[in-house]
């Protein structure tokens, strides 16, 4: 049956019949299985463009840092800046998954669509690394539009000093600053209004208590850190819809981890929820539309280790037995699949390992790379490409230390 139900994907007029599928939607979640990946980043452009000129949806909201997304929405709103040269100002580690051509070609697009509108689509970012930075961005702007509440701003980013911005040094250390940032957080919430200046404040501050959380939680092992993470990004992209209105709508980039329904997967054996499951629960499934990436062979972007330069590296064939190694065997090149058209098909209802690439890649032990997956249940369609090619990085090199990321086993 994956013959018989491919779909072409070889123009962007192809994605017609996954417009139709999402239909009215609010949510659409766009994966990728790798950070690194030319043909996941071009497409889910390419359809990205289309919910927002055909469909009006909101803003697209990506697995990125909160205060540099905001500096990219700013010059794809009412900026002066050109967004390649924002992008291009990214040094946090790992630089490459937003400080790259194609996100570059996708905000100018989006730059030149929002010109002269007063409704223009917004970019965001959900992620919850940026400690540091936002307790900078609050301090900022408490400064200037609340300054009776500056000092305890000021008392947690004294509290902090300590560690050198550096996560773990936090993670280890006796004491901590959870009084501190929540109380931040709460008079945050108590004071600011529904303007795009109070937005980027409040959830610097959510931010900087989501981090204070995931970076204490890092100690423990386990899926604490990794739920923390997600809910927030979950509880990110709510704030986002309801600050755009009752009929905002969203696009999501994130990896396919985040963004398919962790129950499809083994991912929920070991106690770990994700984006995609709670967005489903959140906004019910029949206003959800989640969309899948997966590839064979080719080249990709990763890195050899946490913080290493980056590299392109080869990706082998698919694992014998894998999602990968059927589509390899018995799909066309590209291709599209629309899981509700094909319920009862047993290549979705069964157990497959499908790969997953993160920042770190080793293409020597590729078969690690593999999450167990019931596809039709993790997503409503899937992009497949038979052979890939490496995004292409704006530069080679980070001045911030990269965040250690918790990922499922085996990835």
């Amino acid at each position: 049956m994956v013959l018989e139900t491919a779909l072409p994907l070889e123009e962007e007029s192809d994605l017609g019949p996954l417009l139709d599928r999402i239909g009215d939607a609010r949510c659409v979640l766009l994966g990728e299985a790798s950070h690194g990946t030319h043909e996941y980043y071009a497409w889910r452009a390419a359809l990205t463009r289309r919910l927002i000129t055909e469909h009006g949806f909101s803003f697209v909201a990506v697995e990125g840092d909160w205060p540099d997304c905001w500096e990219v929405g700013r010059s794809v709103t009412a900026g002066a800046r050109d967004p390649g040269d924002v992008l291009d100002g990214y040094r946090r580690w790992p630089t490459w998954m937003w400080a790259n051509q194609e996100t570059v070609n996708f905000c100018r697009w989006l730059r030149e669509h929002n010109a002269g509108r007063s409704d223009g689509a917004g970019f965001y970012g959900l992620d919850v690394y940026s400690l540091w930075e936002s307790l900078r961005a609050v301090v900022g702007y408490l400064s200037v539009h609340r300054p009776d509440h500056v000092n305890t701003a000021l008392a947690a980013y004294r509290c902090f000093e300590p560690y050198d911005e550096d996560p773990q040094a936090y993670a280890f250390a006796p004491a901590d600053c959870t009084d501190e940032v929540l109380d931040i957080l709460t008079r945050l919430r108590r004071t600011t209004s529904a303007t795009h200046h109070d937005l980027d404040a409040l959830q610097n501050a959510e931010v900087a208590a989501g981090a204070e959380r995931y970076y204490r939680a890092m100690l423990g092992g386990g899926p604490q850190s990794w739920n923390i993470r997600d809910v927030h990004m979950a509880d990110t992209l709510d704030r986002l819809l309801d600050f755009h209105g009752d009929r905002s709508r969203a696009v999501v980039w994130a990896h396919n981890t985040h963004v398919g329904d962790a129950r499809a997967t083994t991912m929920a054996d070991a106690g770990m929820v994700n984006l995609g499951q709670l967005v489903r629960d959140r906004h019910g499934r029949d206003r959800t539309v989640i969309v899948g990436f997966a590839g064979g062979s080719g080249e990709v972007v990763a890195a050899s280790r946490w913080g290493a330069t980056m590299e392109v590296m080869p990706v082998p064939g698919p694992r014998q037995g894998s999602l990968e190694a059927l589509l390899h065997r018995d799909a066309p090149e590209h291709s599209l699949y629309i899981f509700s058209d094909s319920p009862g098909d047993s290549w979705l209802t069964s157990t497959l390992g499908h790969r997953a690439i993160g920042v770190v890649y080793d293409p020597r032990r590729d078969y690690r790379n593999y999450v167990p997956t019931r596809l039709g249940d993790r997503y409503d369609a899937l992009c497949w490409f038979r052979r890939t090619s490496a995004l292409e990085p704006l530069h080679m090199e980070a001045a911030r230390n990269g965040e250690l990321e918790t990922l499922p086993s085996g990835v």
